[in-house]
């Protein structure tokens, strides 16, 4: 027999060794966390940001030339002021300067990214006061005189229309953001809940419709949750109801059924691609950091997340109805169909240890323990 003595001691060794390896998991965990976050956004810099150009011939080189410094933007020509409009309102671009007149104009969209409508106008505004110090620079060399009314002109600020605007209560454009992260904390949690509910039911076609059933009726309460949430504050009031009702519940069911296809091929482990989700596909979902301020590895994994496709189809549906959305439910789609689609098959699936289920087995125990308990008859 061991001695209390020694029992102790091995107690004593293995809680030092699982605290030692929990500390160590733990500061691996938020060293991969750190370096992820702050590369993916400690340094945000516009890629080929789209921008659309309305200049005569004479002047376009010049223009070119300009914008493509360090190119920060991809540049798209139209013909007209009103061609641009339409372009902004489909979301090609995000904004836009007009230069066929005597003073440019330009076109920005502050609800498809306040961090893009503030670039084009520190960009636009800083060129136009660079020509008019030019201008005045001329003038001085030359000796010549300025009426008082040009001076007034060229000092006057640039024209500059926000096409679509972020409305009143959502100055900061954060709303889509925290939904998001809403969305894929609560999916993740409830698709690992399942995970646990679920197998105590004997495998069956039927116990794989009542897990995919529980999701579809998880995604569109939570859908509806999520809309209701938002009335409080004002967000989303010109919206319409219904579709983004249906988005709402896409994106959740995406999540949710992704993640409990996971773990059921994984078990637990695959509980970690809800966490994903949230942890690291909130960052690059297009929320907060647009995708063409991401690294390019960042801005193409966002968007294939349900998280990305969500937040774009919702931003799109909210302030953009001109744009097409049918890529980003496509990719929801996938997620929620793919998911659902396994769920379905690992139920069917015979399994070895599944021929009696746990809720059998307790019933089984029950009932043998009443028998037992029955008075027998004299």
């Amino acid at each position: 027999m061991v001695a209390p003595e020694e029992q102790q001691v091995e107690s004593l060794m293995r809680f030092r060794r699982f605290a030692l390896a929990v500390c160590v998991i733990g500061v691996l965990v938020q060293l991969g966390l750190t370096a992820y976050y702050l590369g993916m956004g400690h340094k945000a810099q516009p890629h080929h940001l789209p921008v659309g150009l309305v200049s005569p011939p004479a002047k376009r080189a010049g223009v070119i030339a300009l914008l493509s410094r360090n190119d920060y933007f991809r540049i798209t020509d139209y013909a007209t002021s009103d061609d641009l409009i339409t372009a902004i309102k489909r979301r090609d671009v995000y904004g836009g300067v007009d230069i066929t007149a005597s003073k440019p104009h330009l076109y920005v969209a502050s609800a498809a990214g306040v961090p893009a409508a503030t670039l084009l106008r520190t960009t636009y505004t800083s060129v136009v006061q660079q020509q008019t110090a030019e201008t005045l620079s001329a003038l001085a060399e030359q000796g010549d005189t300025m009426r008082v009314s040009d001076a007034q002109g060229l000092n006057t600020p640039p024209a500059i229309t926000d096409v679509v605007p972020l409305p009143s209560d959502d100055v900061n454009g954060v709303s889509l953001g925290f939904l998001t992260q809403a969305l894929a904390l609560g999916g993740t949690i409830a698709s690992m809940g399942l995970g646990r509910l679920i197998p105590r039911a004997r495998r069956s076609w039927r116990r794989g419709i009542a897990h995919v059933s529980i999701l579809i009726g998880y995604a569109v309460g939570s859908a509806a949750v999520i809309l209701w949430s938002m009335t409080w504050f004002g967000v989303g009031e010109t919206a319409d109801r219904g579709e983004m009702l249906g988005i709402f519940s896409l994106i959740s069911l995406a999540i949710t059924a992704s993640t409990a296809g996971a773990v059921a091929l994984l078990g637990p482990a695959g509980a970690l691609i809800g966490a994903m989700y949230f942890t690291l596909g909130t960052v690059i979902s297009g929320a907060s950091i647009l995708p063409e301020f991401l690294p390019a590895f960042g801005r193409r994994l966002g968007e294939n997340l349900p998280t990305g496709a969500g937040v774009q189809a919702v931003r799109d549906d909210l302030y953009f109805p001109a744009a097409p959305i049918h890529e980003h439910l496509v990719v929801l789609g996938l997620y929620a169909g793919i998911g659902a689609l396994i769920v379905l098959i690992t139920n069917m699936l015979p399994h070895g240890r599944n021929t009696t289920s746990e809720v059998e087995l307790a019933l089984v125990e029950r009932l043998e323990g009443a028998e037992r308990r029955e008075p027998v008859p004299i």
